[in-house]
């Protein structure tokens, strides 16, 4: 009998965050991610001391997932960021380094913690309020009959992920490529049960990124097939299509748990396999052109089919079937049956081998109504090509989600500073009347609101690792970079010539001070003048609903963490 210990007891920390080791682990955690952010960001290398797989990245999901967390605050703090990225994709570095300064910002403040909570999500709540309005003066209407906003956008955030080692011509390519997946993608003809395509990502390592190409329909390797052998199905009629998602090896079901029973004499086996074969000739004489399979087919039935010129893919996983089942229209079978209905077969307009970089494959081409494109990917080495397929999906996904919330926000921490101002003009206009609702002094709402401002203006700064000055001006409330500390008796308007998101020239009426906290209130104007047909070319845009979505939870996740008070850990 093995030697059986007493269980102790849990073990119960009072005031975590008061913890110096915790203080610190958000320390680092806050400067690991602030030294990612941007397209200028510092790269970081993620492996154990037990060898095994290195990644190079600047991504927040492999961070997050790469980088071991111990505490449990970190822990949550983590999981909600990563929550967040499941959901939009994007901005999923703002997201960690605004919560992270939030906390820190507001352990150095000497208010009771349900103060700092209660100001902080009422300051998140005049943020959205703002967003949300006609009157926002950081945020762009999207409209779908011009392309500017879109490629923009997806160029944007391709530029922002510096472990892709792009340059602006190749960047241009793939983010055109995106953007005509994207709208490819979309429906031209909206019904009741209307659905959105879907862009498969096909990549291949060890060639630039100018190789990168679309096309419609699906490319699958089809390594043991002659490209002859493919180009006699370029025939004049349809391609006709089975589909199963059952597998076809001749195993027993899956479904059959405990054992089996047979005559004597009789080899299941040998049973299963002369089914395979009675249904390979059921499909020869439906003229079937084309046999995918989800999982494994026999080797059997492979000879047997390709004797009639019959092409057969397997293992083709799960993730392809549904794009594969809305190009040809067949009926994936789920179970193995000898008599296949008629009615599950689908259709391709053709079938044809096609050269993409050093591969050769197989192009499943759909009729002209498809949604389903492929999107190949191409790039120097494997790192740089993971970053590429991760910033790809990613911007696919923020596109998508523009059909929704139709606007983009402007980039490069101009939306950061913006709010910024915003929120400091208005808790001095009308602290009067918000300080009956919060139940707190109007130095604790003075003091927290400055912090909270200066937690957005932490993470535009944070954009910039060369250590420039960064400057807002006093008009539209935007962050201008200056690009030299060489000239320090030189006006501000020598030395900036548009803000960081690019949207705005300077000007003779414009005053600039240095971005630190200590300017004097304003009022953020609009842009003038800008309109959809003059956007500049350089403009640099954020995802709306992801950025809003991030600056949620980045001020909710603090405002629990602060909210703590107890963490019980199991020792056992």
């Amino acid at each position: 009998m093995s030697r059986l210990e007493v269980q102790r007891s849990a073990l119960r920390l009072s005031d975590p965050l008061s913890d110096g080791r915790t203080q610190q682990q958000l320390c680092e955690l806050e400067q690991i991610f602030a030294s990612c952010y941007g397209p200028c960001g510092q790269l970081k290398q993620i492996h154990n001391n037990r060898g095994g797989h290195i990644q190079t990245t600047s991504t927040a999901l492999v961070l997050l997932r790469g980088v071991p967390v111990s505490d449990p605050l970190l822990k949550l703090l983590c999981a909600s960021v990563l929550n967040h990225i499941s959901r939009f994709s994007d901005c999923g570095l703002f997201t960690s380094i605004l919560s992270c300064r939030l906390i820190q910002s507001a352990l150095q403040l000497n208010f009771h913690s349900s103060t700092i909570v209660r100001i902080f999500k009422h300051l998140l709540g005049d943020c959205i309020r703002y967003l949300n309005s006609d009157s926002c003066a950081c945020k762009l209407k999207i409209d779908f009959n011009s392309t500017q906003v879109l490629l923009s956008l997806a160029r944007s955030i391709i530029v922002s992920k510096p472990a892709c080692l792009l340059n602006s011509k190749e960047v241009q390519h793939v983010s055109c490529l995106l953007l005509k997946a994207f709208l490819h993608t979309v429906p031209c003809h909206i019904g009741g049960n209307t659905l959105l395509g879907k862009t498969i990502v096909y990549s291949i390592e060890g060639h630039r990124a100018e190789k990168s190409s679309l096309f419609p329909g699906m490319l699958l390797d089809l390594l043991d097939t002659c490209p002859k052998f493919v180009h006699t199905k370029l025939t004049s009629r349809s391609i006709k299509v089975m589909v199963f998602s059952a597998s076809l090896s001749g195993d027993l079901p899956e479904g059959v748990n405990g054992g089996v029973e047979a005559c004597t004499g009789v080899s299941p086996e040998a049973v299963l396999l002369e089914s395979l074969l009675n249904l390979g000739s059921q499909l020869i004489a439906d003229d079937v052109d084309l046999l995918v399979c989800q999982k494994v087919v026999h080797p059997a039935l492979k000879q047997q089919l390709k004797k009639h010129k019959m092409i057969v893919v397997d293992r083709l996983g799960h993730a392809l079937m549904e794009p594969l089942t809305q190009i040809t229209g067949a009926t994936a079978i789920a179970s193995f049956q000898t008599a296949v209905p008629h009615k599950c077969y689908g259709q391709l307009k053709g079938l044809d081998m096609v050269s993409v970089a050093s591969k050769r494959l197989l192009h499943l081409i759909p009729f002209e109504d498809s949604c389903v494109y492929t999107l190949v990917l191409c790039n120097r080495n494997e790192t740089t090509l993971n970053e590429l397929k991760i910033a790809c999906q990613t911007a696919e996904h923020v596109l998508k989600l523009t059909l929704k919330d139709p606007f983009a926000l402007l980039g490069g921490g101009c939306t950061e500073v913006h709010l910024s101002a915003y929120i400091r003009n208005k808790v001095t206009s009308e602290m009067n009347c918000e300080l009956a609702d919060l139940d707190c002094t109007a130095t604790e709402y003075m003091v927290v609101a400055r912090c909270f401002c200066s937690s957005l203006e932490y993470v535009a700064r944070a954009l910039d690792h060369e250590g420039r000055e960064c400057l807002i001006d006093l008009s539209h409330g935007h962050k201008w970079i200056v690009p030299s500390n060489e000239f320090i008796g030189c006006k501000w308007s020598d030395l900036v010539t548009q803000c960081a998101c690019g949207s705005i020239e300077k000007s003779n009426r414009m005053n600039w001070v240095v971005l630190d906290g200590n300017y004097d209130t304003f009022s953020p104007k609009l842009i003038e003048n800008i309109q959809m047909e003059n956007i500049p070319e350089c403009i640099i845009l954020d995802s709306f609903a992801a950025k809003t979505n991030a600056l949620q939870v980045a001020v909710e996740t603090a405002s629990l963490v602060l909210d703590f008070k107890h963490v019980v850990k199991d020792v056992n």
